[in-house]
C-alpha cells in the first residue's frame, strides 16, 4: 500500500508541473490573442495553445483556445494578403477544425467549441475554395456548428454566431444559397453593430443579391471609408460594379 501511495504522490508530482505550466501558457496564449493584426502573437498563442491542448488533451479550454488561435491567424493572413495566405488558410483551417471538433465533443452545451470550428471551416474554404468544403461533407458540420452557437450564446465574440451564420447562407453556391436567412441574420447583427466594416460590407453584399442597390449603396460607401483596409478595399470593388 505505502509502494501504491508512493507511486501515486510521484505521478501527481510529475503531473501537476506539466497542468500549472499548460495553464501559464494558456493565460498568456489569451493576452496574445487581443492583439489585433499581430500575426507573430497569433502564432506564439497557437504554440501555447496547440501545447496545451495536446498535453492536456481532455481540457476543454485548451481545445477551443487552439482553434481559435489557428483562426485568427488564418484570418489575418487573408486580410494581410501574405505570400501563400491561401496555404495558410487550408493548413491552419484544417488544424483549428481538429481542436474545435475536439471542444466539441468535450463540452457540446458550450458555445465556444461551435463557434471556433465553424469559423475555422471559413478559413479552409478560404485555402480550398468553398466548392472543395462542399465535397468534403462539411455544409452541415458548418452550418450545425454556426446554428447551436447561435442557440448557446449569439452574442458571444460581439454577435460572431450571427454574422457567422448569415455570411454562411450568402456565401453557398446555388442551390444551395439562401438570400432570405442571409439578410435575416446579417439585418440582426447591423442592429447590434451598424458601424462594424465587415458586418457593412456583408450586407451590402446580401442587399446586392437581391436587387437592392440603393440600400447596399449607403451600406458599402461607409465600409469604404472605414480605416480597415481590407473591407474598405471589398466595399470599393462592389461599388464600383454598381
Amino acid at each position: 500500500m505505502k509502494k501504491f501511495l508512493s507511486a501515486t504522490a510521484v505521478l501527481i508530482m510529475m503531473v501537476l508541473p506539466v497542468i500549472a505550466m499548460a495553464q501559464d501558457g494558456l493565460e498568456e496564449a489569451k493576452a496574445l490573442m487581443e492583439r489585433d493584426n499581430d500575426l507573430e502573437a497569433y502564432q506564439k498563442a497557437i504554440d501555447l495553445c496547440a501545447a496545451a491542448a495536446d498535453s492536456q488533451p481532455q481540457s476543454f479550454e485548451a481545445n477551443w483556445m487552439a482553434a481559435k488561435a489557428y483562426r485568427l491567424y488564418a484570418d489575418e493572413a487573408k486580410k494581410q494578403q501574405i505570400e501563400g495566405w491561401e496555404a495558410v488558410c487550408k493548413d491552419y483551417g484544417k488544424k483549428g477544425m481538429g481542436y474545435g471538433e475536439k471542444a466539441i465533443a468535450l463540452d457540446p452545451g458550450r458555445v465556444e467549441g461551435h463557434f471556433w470550428y465553424g469559423t475555422c471551416v471559413g478559413s479552409y474554404s478560404d485555402g480550398v475554395s468553398i466548392l472543395t468544403a462542399l465535397k468534403e461533407g462539411l455544409k452541415d458540420k458548418t452550418q450545425t456548428s454556426f446554428e447551436t452557437a447561435y442557440k448557446i450564446d449569439k452574442m458571444y465574440k460581439e454577435a460572431g454566431p450571427v454574422l457567422a451564420i448569415g455570411r454562411f447562407w450568402s456565401v453557398l453556391p446555388w442551390p444551395l444559397k439562401d438570400k432570405k436567412k442571409a439578410l435575416t441574420f446579417l439585418e440582426e447583427y447591423h442592429s447590434y453593430y451598424p458601424d462594424n466594416p465587415e458586418g457593412l460590407v456583408y450586407l451590402g453584399q446580401a442587399y446586392l443579391d437581391v436587387k437592392e442597390k440603393d440600400k447596399a449603396k449607403g451600406l458599402l460607401e461607409k465600409a469604404a471609408a472605414s480605416d480597415e483596409k481590407f473591407y474598405s478595399d471589398q466595399a470599393n470593388k462592389l461599388l464600383a460594379d454598381l
